[in-house]
């Protein structure tokens, strides 16, 4: 983004933390994103005032970090939002933190962390709680974490707005779609309120969050990795109901995914959409046609789009929408081309195409790329279970450590030698893992997937509507989940009804070896039914092992 401070920033690294040792002064840890008009508003407000700005390049050295391409800085320096302000000692441990700083905010910080600075040096600096508990508390997997993550959800449903909790509302797609199953009322009732007010009903796609509870206060960005989630729960909602309703919130946020952010260049998806100005999006249709498109961040990110190809696929699987899959393949072509190697994703496009590749094998990106391989392979081609068994392979032999996994490698600036054992993560690739296991029959990483989400099953109980994944996962993994394997390659009649069978949950399986062609079975833990030969026979065989 354009920079209109006077500050003189450095880059992210060891130079900065050794300038900051020799010198002996803290480092002042900017974190930023190009779409959070914050960020920009305390750049123009703070930064760029020529007092301020002397005071921190005399006193400090200045660090500005693009939270969207060092992922791991974010996690262990957030300070609860961006920007996030952070005062950090030459080892890296943390001074204190805050958020947007106005300038007198800022004034008196400054001062505050000079004074701490000179009466107790780096002996003032602490190490975040999640980066002092190695071990995440381990338990047995059963039942009740389904049962408790269903009593969360009750718990902190809105019954007048709709969602769950109070503010800052977010669309929270893990939790619609495992309320899908478990209680579809409130399930509907929370999908309704997401798209009657994140939609953006001009330019489709989903705007982040509202900071109100009745779902005011809506924060104009749109990001690429929550947009492609609520196109797949969105999908998964038509696929329970035939409701319109619910399609065609998905159809427009393809639509906006597919335009407005396709990275033409690059032939895959751009990362997000700064909110503009806020007000233009209470124009009429008219006059917003006239005003100035808000930017686009281009940067081609390997999770997010992940998350994208298994969105529009998910789609196409249900309405055999020819876009959806021509464009998830594309962007699937060029994840395969420029950031994926040996079964480790590269973060970021631009770096691994300069050779710098940049944050590789970490634990978000490998969880999503693998999530995507996963449903290509049950949707379009099941070739795709090669890269697949790759990147889960990688994965486990480079970060998983004591059965969980770690979040990246154990190198960097700052904190980064610190791992974290993120569970949203953790869990992801442990869905992965399941699938593949259903997939390819190797009940290795069946196994693999069991003991990462034991390592977290004794604080299961804790876990909120943010981690809904967690007691998917543990249910599917406990109770099945439903399999339908097909004798078929992809796109036969008896393929794409098996897709289509209302349990979003379920793996379809196409080029099932030990099935004759044109017929399909259905499996739920140890039963089996009867092989069918056309969808009618397959939707009965489904109700009899339901039954």
């Amino acid at each position: 983004m354009d920079d209109p401070t006077r500050v003189e920033w450095r880059e992210w690294g060891e130079a900065a933390f050794e300038e900051a040792a020799e010198a002996e002064v803290p480092v002042l840890l900017s974190l930023t994103a190009t779409w959070c008009d914050h960020c920009h508003e305390m750049d123009a407000a703070t930064y760029a005032e020529p007092r301020i700005a002397a005071n921190v390049n005399d006193s400090f050295v200045p660090v500005r970090v693009d939270v969207d391409r060092h992922p791991r800085v974010r996690d262990r320096y957030n300070s609860g939002g961006f920007p996030s302000t952070v005062f950090l000692a030459p080892d890296g441990t943390i001074l204190t933190g805050a958020g947007y700083l106005g300038p007198d905010g800022m004034r008196q910080v400054l001062d505050s962390v000079r004074s701490t600075w000179q009466a107790r040096g780096s002996g003032a600096g602490r190490v975040p709680r999640l980066l002092r508990d190695d071990e995440p508390p381990a338990g047995d997997l059963t039942g009740d974490v389904e049962a408790a993550m269903l009593g969360q959800l009750t718990e902190s449903y809105d019954e007048h707005a709709g969602g769950w909790g109070e503010s800052p509302k977010f669309p929270l797609p893990d939790a619609l779609e495992f309320s899908l199953k478990r209680d579809r009322q409130m399930a509907l009732r929370s999908f309704d309120a997401v798209s009657a007010n994140l939609l953006d009903e001009y330019d489709g796609g989903f705007y982040r969050f509202a900071t109100e509870r009745d779902w005011s206060g809506l924060q104009h960005e749109k990001l690429l990795d929550s947009n492609a989630a609520l196109v797949r729960a969105f999908a998964n909602a038509y696929l329970h109901t035939g409701a319109d309703a619910y399609r065609e919130p998905a159809e427009r946020t393809i639509e906006f995914l597919t335009t407005t952010l396709w990275n033409d260049e690059a032939d895959a998806f751009a990362n997000s959409q700064a909110p503009g100005e806020p007000a233009a999006h209470g124009l009429d249709a008219t006059d917003r046609a006239d005003a100035d498109e808000p930017p686009v961040d281009d940067g081609v990110f390997a999770g997010s789009n992940a998350l994208a190809i298994e969105g529009l696929l998910t789609y196409y699987a249900y309405t055999d929408d020819e876009r959806a899959r021509r464009y998830a393949e594309r962007a699937l072509e060029t994840l395969r081309k420029d950031l994926l190697r040996d079964g480790v994703v590269a973060h970021e496009r631009e770096a691994a195409l300069e050779s710098e590749a940049g944050p590789t094998c970490l634990l978000s990106n490998q969880a999503r790329v693998l999530g995507a391989l996963t449903t290509v392979a049950s949707t379009i081609d099941p070739t795709a279970t090669a890269d697949a068994r790759e990147v889960a392979d990688a994965t486990i032999d480079r970060l998983q450590d004591d059965g969980s996994f770690l979040d990246g490698p154990a190198a960097g600036a700052g904190l980064l030698e610190r791992q974290l054992r993120p569970l949203d993560s953790n869990v992801a690739f442990a869905d992965g893992l399941l699938e593949l296991a259903i997939l390819t029959g190797d009940e290795a990483h069946r196994t693999h997937a069991r003991e990462a989400l034991e390592s977290f099953a004794g604080a299961s109980d804790r876990f909120g509507p943010q981690v809904a994944r967690y007691a998917t996962t543990v249910s599917r993994l406990l109770e099945g989940p439903l399999v339908i394997r097909v004798g078929d390659e992809p796109g036969t009649e008896l393929h794409r009804a098996a897709l289509r069978m209302a349990d979003h949950e379920k793996v379809v399986v196409p080029e099932a070896v030990e099935l004759e062609a044109g017929t399909a079975r259905v499996e739920l833990g140890d039963h089996a039914s009867a092989t069918a030969e056309t969808p009618d026979e397959l939707s009965e065989r489904l109700q009899s092992v339901l039954e």
